[in-house]
């Protein structure tokens, strides 16, 4: 699965989250249209409430790319 697959995933199901990065709180929706297609295309996983982690070419799960957290109403 890619990047985008699982932020698409996020979108359609209206999952009230934010996706974390080093610097600043996401929509997924934002980091669809932000995001190079070439990091769209990265292979990775997403573990619900958890976090979305990158495959590395092993395989294996590779850097957390976004944390996931509980939007506050």
């Amino acid at each position: 699965m890619c990047l985008r697959e699982i932020l698409e995933k996020i979108v359609e199901k209206g999952s009230p989250i934010l996706l974390t990065d080093r610097n600043k709180d996401w929509e997924a929706g934002e980091l669809l249209q932000t995001l190079s297609v070439p990091m769209l295309k990265r292979r990775a996983h997403f573990q619900p409430g958890m976090y979305i982690a990158e495959i590395n070419d092993g395989g294996y799960l590779g850097a957390v790319l976004y944390k996931i957290k509980n939007k506050t109403q």
